[in-house]
């Protein structure tokens, strides 16, 4: 008999445990629903640091809401770099790559503001990354090809500018890029002419009485 209480006791409480949970579950994802309309709203009204406190809330309650959070950094990342503000913008387009790291927008975005701080090392990467997740893209070979021109790396500018033509042969700036950088090329190819293996004639004799000094020059006479 014991033992039957015990198993009814234990069985009703797991039963219970798992209603308050339940009660809690939709509890929390009432809550997190009208974080996140609040949060549409104020991103609407272009109240970004609003919208960005409300969704993060809603997204610690119900992660389905994160996507919407990443749209929202990328707003704000966008209105600061409208504003000349990069570091923000950069700061908030990598907040937006942490929630959504397969999305190559994002870093193309990343790597735009990069650039206007001349961080072209960055820029570099963070386009190297889109092109992975999106290798058909050619808007971001034509980009990586122009920042190693800038870097002076001729030959994987010249390989970018390739694959741009391969995707779109008939790209004005690709094909513009190829023939500068194969005058490039050229000119680093072509060595300097050889210095002259003699001097011009007389051009180290020292003329007459050069290295003669004037009588008395070296005693100068006392006053």
């Amino acid at each position: 008999m014991k033992r039957i209480f015990v198993f009814t006791f234990v069985t009703a409480l797991a039963i219970c445990a798992a209603q308050l949970s339940e009660g809690q579950a939709n509890k929390d994802a009432k809550e997190a629903n009208k974080l996140a309309r609040d949060g549409a709203e104020a991103s609407k009204n272009q109240e970004w640091d609003k919208a960005v406190d409300l969704l993060r809330k809603a997204t610690a309650l119900d992660h389905k809401y994160a996507t919407n959070l990443a749209a929202v950094y990328q707003q704000r990342a966008y209105a600061a770099a409208t504003n000349q503000q990069f570091q923000d913008a950069i700061n908030d387009y990598g907040e937006a790559i942490k929630i959504s790291p397969e999305d190559a927008r994002i870093y193309e975005q990343r790597a735009a503001a990069e650039m206007k701080l001349n961080d072209m090392d960055k820029a570099l990467a963070d386009y190297s990354q889109a092109i992975k997740l999106k290798p058909n893209e050619v808007r971001y070979y034509g980009y990586r090809s122009y920042i190693y021109e800038v870097k002076g790396d001729i030959n994987n500018s010249m390989a970018d500018a390739d694959k741009v033509l391969k995707l779109d042969p008939k790209n004005q700036e690709a094909i513009s890029r190829k023939k500068r950088l194969e005058t490039l090329q050229s000119m680093r190819a072509t060595p300097p002419p050889p210095p002259p293996k003699t001097s011009p004639a007389g051009a180290h004799a020292s003329p007459a009485g050069a290295h003669t000094s004037p009588a008395g020059a070296r005693t100068p006479h006392k006053p």
